[in-house]
């Protein structure tokens, strides 16, 4: 394995913490937007509010890492997605900026209405950020980027498969946030959000898996070389991302026809081993491409001592920086943060 096919795997690891953190972080702003009036969603509201309140911040932290290594590391990939799909980029960075800002202010504002403003800018930008990035992910997949950049800002992503690439992204998060929920819900004793989330649980895996399946339809009429690797190459992860979400899926009816808590040690594993195996699957069947099919991972590669520091800051940060984040979500899974 060549310095540059680390670096690539680098990145990888990034994407799949981005899609399992970021994700259900954007999930959750979506649950909270179809939780219905004031009374009505008062209580699954709190439930989110006190979930992603101690992590949110560092659940972004991974996207700025995904950038550092792509501008850094791949500079011409990072030049030719920049100058291609910069309308959905802006309209995904605008989504992260007013997202923040409305869930950081609409517990301090004073007035019913600016709470009110501030709640839904959060919810709605929950919904349009990760569909904007699912665009940017589709038509990368989709090779509607050149390797020399500067293509079509609008057709790029304004077809099928970006589009449904999108959904994917949305409906994947709320998948994530609402079994997460049900773990938060049921450590608290509220089994009647446990059960709230659960069914929201089935409803989102069943979007998740439409859009996955209309999304492989698109794939082999756009892109057939990359179908043709995710379905020889990527086979076993997607055989373990299907096995996965069907054991997130066995757990909640099981529950649900006992009428007792689903395994929630279990459930967790499960739902973020059916996305990561969907993402790793992704990267085998683009493989040797970083942009497909017009820029390989080796000809986009900087010089190999950037590729080395690459390397050598990446491992100093799993040394330093992921023992960390490890015992932020370890004690805001305890709830100890308080203490």
């Amino acid at each position: 394995m060549t310095r540059a096919d680390v670096c690539a795997v680098v990145l990888w690891v990034g994407v799949s913490a981005y899609a399992l953190f970021g994700g259900a972080d954007f999930g959750g702003g979506f649950w909270d937007l179809v939780a219905g009036g004031a009374e009505r969603g008062e209580r699954p509201r709190a439930v989110i509010q006190r979930s992603l309140t101690p992590v949110w911040e560092a659940n972004h932290v991974w996207l700025i890492f995904v950038l550092v290594v792509l501008w850094t590391a791949f500079p011409p990939a990072f030049s030719a997605v920049m100058t291609t799909l910069y309308v959905p980029i802006a309209l995904a960075a605008l989504g992260i900026v007013l997202r923040g800002s409305g869930f950081a202010f609409r517990k301090s504002i004073e007035g019913l209405s600016g709470r009110r403003a501030a709640g839904a800018t959060f919810a709605i930008s929950s919904l349009l950020t990760p569909f904007f990035m699912g665009t940017v992910a589709g038509a990368i997949a989709a090779g509607n980027v050149p390797g020399e950049g500067d293509g079509p800002p609008f057709s790029s992503w304004l077809a099928p498969l970006p589009l449904l690439t999108g959904a994917l992204f949305v409906a994947s998060g709320a998948y994530l946030a609402a079994v997460f929920l049900v773990g938060d819900a049921q450590r608290a004793g509220d089994e009647q959000m446990r059960g709230y989330f659960a069914r929201r649980a089935l409803a989102a895996a069943a979007a998740a898996g439409v859009a996955a399946a209309l999304g492989l339809v698109e794939l082999h009429a756009e892109t057939p070389h990359i179908f043709h690797r995710l379905v020889h190459e990527g086979l076993p992860l997607v055989v373990v991302s299907a096995l996965c979400g069907l054991g997130v899926l066995a757990v909640l009816i099981a529950a649900a026809r006992r009428g007792g808590s689903p395994r929630s040690h279990l459930l967790r594993p499960l739902a973020a081993g059916a996305v990561i195996a969907v993402i790793w699957g992704w990267g085998v069947a683009q493989f040797p491409y970083l942009v497909p099919t017009s820029l390989k991972i080796s000809q986009s590669a900087a010089p190999p001592d950037t590729l080395s520091t690459v390397i050598v800051v990446f491992l100093a940060a799993a040394v330093l920086v992921l023992p960390a984040l490890g015992l932020l979500y370890w004690l805001s899974q305890k709830e100890l943060l308080g203490e």
